[in-house]
């Protein structure tokens, strides 16, 4: 009886495309660190009761422009963190360029779980059509 059971989920896990949650490179679990002590205060919690909620962060990448509107590239995203933006503070100082890549590294991630990435990829995919 738990042999067809387990065969019956294990079929339903591949029908519905259920796949373990990625797994971070020791990188991306530095990056992920960096982000949960430094970034999610503000991006994910808003602890400070900030009256102007900062963007999610969740799929940056997946996206052609930032929230800004500024293209989604590393370059940005790090320039972004260094200098600061609106009520963002800088950071510079405050990560090493090992750091950054450990950061950009994570966010690159996407930072959700495997199908919340493909329904994030698929509104990406939604909004380029939209605009073309």
């Amino acid at each position: 009886m738990h042999g067809a059971a387990l065969a019956v989920a294990v079929a339903a896990a591949q029908l519905t495309g259920c796949r373990p949650p990625h797994r971070l490179t020791p990188q991306e679990a530095e990056g992920k660190h960096l982000y949960d002590v430094r970034c999610a205060h503000c991006h994910e919690d808003n602890d400070l009761g900030l009256k102007k909620v900062p963007p999610n962060l969740h799929g940056v990448f997946l996206r052609s422009t930032l929230p800004s509107g500024a293209p989604a590239s590393d370059g940005e995203v790090e320039r972004v963190v260094l200098a600061g933006k609106g009520m963002m503070p800088s950071f510079a100082g405050r990560f090493s360029k090992e750091q950054m890549a450990a950061l950009l590294a994570y966010l690159h991630t996407g930072m959700r779980s495997d199908r919340n990435q493909l329904d994030l990829r698929n509104a990406s995919e939604s909004e380029k059509e939209k605009g073309e």
